[in-house]
């Protein structure tokens, strides 16, 4: 059997401890360059539409998806570190998108998410998150909702804003019965197969 690379470039090296499989690219002498990742001190990051680097926790190519790690939220405030850009923003017209694992919790909104079909009730996990997640602490209280993302929703991007919600994280795989401290963070990106 060939291998689909063969016919292209060969797939990038290693990034620290994380393999950079094809068609993923680092540099313009390996892997495809529509797929284009950074390797920054030994970090597997990815580049935002908003020029935000996130951290690459978790490459799985068999399924064609990556793992990023949230945004912090600032320490005894409720504001995501790229709430001045909006949030995540994904290029529209790389093949990459935010897959259907995510579950958001959107943070410190304002009440005009009320009218939205989001969960906002006492039960919406994004209170769990408050309480028992130390970074959660300061937004205790505030306005919060979560929501599964679908595929009828935007899949290019996860947005917070000063009068809108300030902050967000998300899980991968969330499982309701799940206890906080094993929860999977994260924003899960799938990307489309490379055409040889």
């Amino acid at each position: 059997m060939i291998k689909a690379w063969s016919f292209s470039k060969p797939p990038c090296p290693n990034c620290g401890d994380l393999a950079v499989p094809y068609p993923l690219s680092t540099n313009d002498n390996c892997g495809d360059s529509r797929y284009k990742v950074y390797c920054n001190n030994n970090k597997l990051e990815f580049l935002s539409a908003t020029g935000n680097y996130y951290k690459i926790l978790k490459v799985d190519p068999c399924n064609n998806k990556l793992v990023l790690q949230p945004p912090l939220i600032l320490k005894e405030t409720c504001y995501s570190s790229d709430v001045v850009d909006g949030g995540f923003l994904l290029e529209q017209d790389l093949p990459f998108n935010i897959s259907t694992h995510n579950t958001v919790m959107l943070l410190n909104c304002s009440e005009n998410i009320l009218l939205s079909p989001l969960n906002c009730s006492s039960n919406s996990i994004c209170r769990v998150f408050e309480d028992k997640v130390e970074e959660g602490k300061g937004c205790f209280g505030k306005l919060c909702c979560h929501y599964l993302k679908d595929s009828a929703m935007n899949s290019h991007k996860i947005r917070v804003r000063v009068g809108g919600c300030t902050a967000y994280t998300s899980l991968v795989d969330w499982n309701p019965d799940s206890p906080p401290d094993s929860w999977n963070y994260g924003i899960e990106l799938q990307w489309l197969p490379a055409l040889i």
